[in-house]
């Protein structure tokens, strides 16, 4: 499944033609921020960046917008929020064997209820799918389409000399795990945008590079992030202090030793990612966000080359999805800091609470609400008419 995926949704020929979806979508998020600046009105950032992120993954995904309305936008987000909660509860009947079959904290039951709600979403999805396949192939058109992942995965489903067999229910749980990227891509946006307002210096530096390569006559591009290295220090530091997998799970395949410990095969262990993040044995002043440590030394890379840095796992079952994902998040990120400022809504310079709160991807405890400010005029970015 994850060779699929990568050749199929996340590989560079796929990610490029998909480019204009995230383009647009990221533009009318723009134009959203830039009707709340012109009213001054306070904007609900964690919500905004969760439907935002949504909207790209479900386009390139789906071939349409699961956030196209509110109500929509609501249940989306709602299943991945208790998806990724009720991943990180302790769960006493996964640990003391004469509780397995008694939900004592009742977490089966939501579980049952968010696969429900689930399934019902992606079964309709799914038909709606298989009717306009159905029309496609009677008129003669099948071959001339342009396919998403759903389409992809459907005529796997068909196709009889698969290496493994295609379930139903196989499509349904790829397209959840892949759902939950949005939430981590949205988390990860908003972590970098509040540490930004918390650190007034490092906001502006950033925005004088992005000035200064790309200028106000035009929207910041994905082909511009490659020559903005400060802006990728940014993005590196915030998945340092704040990762969205903070724990990595993986079971040992056979007997080994790490460190002081025999660790025997078929052992759960967890990687503390955050932890790794903070120790002062490998960063300095661990605490402070500092996106310079990422600009001087040695290159510090994303994908888990270096173990003191593991924001997306390592190895073959490092996370697939961190080419799209640094893309989307990196872009969104120079758009805003491009475009606005930013201010509380009560109207006060305090430094944000960035207390973490729970959950798989440690979000942040309260949602990020300011006002934005469109630092110029926005019509020749072809944001606004």
């Amino acid at each position: 499944m994850k060779k699929l995926c990568m050749s199929e949704l996340l590989g560079g020929r796929t990610i490029d033609k998909l480019l204009p979806v995230r383009r647009e979508e990221i533009k009318l998020f723009l134009k959203m921020m830039s009707h709340k600046s012109d009213s001054a009105e306070t904007v609900n950032v964690s919500a905004e960046l969760t439907m935002l992120m949504n909207n790209i993954l479900t386009r390139m995904m789906l071939s349409k917008r699961c956030s196209e309305s509110e109500n929509d936008a609501e249940e989306v987000k709602s299943l991945v929020n208790e998806v990724t909660e009720l991943g990180g509860k302790f769960n006493l009947s996964d640990y003391i064997w004469f509780l397995r079959n008694i939900d004592l904290q009742g977490y089966k039951k939501r579980s049952e209820d968010v696969h429900i709600r689930y399934d019902a979403m992606i079964e309709k999805i799914i038909k709606e799918h298989e009717e306009v396949k159905s029309k496609q192939i009677e008129k003669g058109e099948r071959d001339d389409v342009v396919k998403d992942l759903l389409d992809i995965l459907l005529d796997l489903a068909e196709d009889d000399e698969l290496e493994f067999k295609l379930t139903r229910e196989n499509i349904k749980a790829f397209i959840l795990d892949l759902f939950a990227g949005t939430d981590t891509s949205a988390s990860t946006t908003e972590w970098a945008l509040s540490e930004l307002i918390n650190h007034p210096d490092i906001f502006e530096k950033a925005r004088a590079e992005i000035d200064y390569v790309v200028g106000k006559n035009r929207l910041v591009e994905e082909s511009d992030i490659q020559n903005l290295p400060y802006l990728q220090a940014i993005v590196k530091e915030t998945l340092r202090l704040h990762p969205t997998g903070p724990l990595v799970v993986r079971k040992s395949s056979e007997d080994c030793r790490v460190g002081e410990y025999d660790i025997p095969k078929n052992t759960r262990l967890f990687v503390n990612v955050w932890a790794i993040g903070r120790d002062p044995k490998h960063w300095e002043n661990p605490l402070e966000f500092r996106p310079t440590r990422f600009t001087t030394g040695d290159k510090i890379d994303v994908r888990g080359q270096q173990f003191q840095f593991l924001p997306f796992g390592s190895g073959k079952r490092g996370c697939p999805g961190v080419t799209l994902a640094l893309q989307v998040v990196q872009t969104t990120l120079a758009s805003l800091i491009q475009c606005f400022e930013f201010r509380m809504e009560d109207g006060k310079s305090a430094t944000l609470d960035m207390t973490e709160g729970p959950g798989l991807t440690l979000p942040r405890a309260n949602p990020l609400l300011c006002v934005p400010n469109a630092r110029f005029n926005l019509v020749p970015l072809h944001i606004v008419d």
